[in-house]
């Protein structure tokens, strides 16, 4: 994670971000430190932090930064010129922390864990907004792992993980209407067990959840249908104020990224 020190709207790179909307910056702070408490004092999960950089506002979404399996670290290439200051931040972190790093070549866009997701040993590869489709094949042989291409076609669910949330080995959230028809029927015939979101959740980031074991930690407001279906399957939902990040287009999952996978 990211400590929210310098993160503004300084820039429009996707539906949500609006320069006219300004960030309440006390407010933001609070509420991720209140997203850190939860996760490292409540849900017991250990967190490393990188330093806030001047500059680089949507540092803080750390989702983004790349893709880890095991100790190897595969480095975002971002699309948009305003976040490609982060890629050598991030570089530098995991070299220093013993990950091997590795990097695909710059004519690739990859958004990292924004548009690649593991359930189980299979990864789901959001591509179209910000990652580029023919990246996937080049992720699948560096990581050695089934890869799966999902074309996103609704420009507000602009990465995977907006609208597709692995739950455990078998199950996912999702917003079916975030993907054409073969992406779809891939995460149809490929996830056992799928729990669909409204529109509505939809647009609070109900996918855009952070998993720790059965704890489901997402921005707060979920439809009661929702909340239902998530307990009916052993799933217990913490909800906390983000609202200061929806601003920006990101939620729980795009402010944290996962080092065990």
């Amino acid at each position: 994670m990211c400590r929210p020190t310098h993160y503004v709207i300084a820039y429009e790179i996707n539906p949500w971000m609006r320069v006219t909307r300004p960030i309440a910056r006390a407010r933001a702070l609070r509420q991720w430190q209140a997203l850190y408490r939860l996760l490292h004092q409540t849900l017991r999960v250990p967190i490393r932090l990188v330093t806030p950089a001047r500059g680089l506002p949507d540092l803080v979404f750390t989702a983004n930064a790349g893709l880890v399996k095991g100790r190897v670290f595969l480095r975002s290439n971002f699309r948009y010129p305003q976040r490609q200051g982060e890629e050598p931040i991030f570089e530098t972190y995991f070299r220093q922390h013993g990950f091997r790093v590795i990097t695909l070549p710059r004519r690739f866009h990859f958004e990292g864990e924004g548009d690649a997701l593991f359930l189980g040993s299979t990864l789901f590869f959001g591509f179209r907004f910000r990652s580029d489709a023919s990246a996937h094949a080049r992720v699948a042989r560096l990581l050695s792992c089934q890869v799966l291409p999902l074309e996103l076609t609704d420009q507000r669910f602009y990465h995977l993980d907006t609208c597709f949330c692995p739950l455990d080995g078998n199950t996912a959230l999702w917003f079916p209407g975030a993907f054409d028809r073969y992406g779809q029927r891939v995460i149809n015939t490929h996830v056992p067990q799928l729990i669909a979101v409204s529109e509505a959740d939809a647009r609070r980031f109900a996918c855009n959840a952070i998993v720790v074991g059965h704890a489901v930690v997402l921005h707060r407001g979920v439809s009661v249908m929702l909340r239902h279906r998530l307990s009916r399957v052993g799933f217990e939902l913490h909800e906390l104020d983000l609202s200061e990040f929806l601003k920006a287009g990101g939620s729980a999952k795009c402010l944290a990224l996962r080092l065990m996978n």
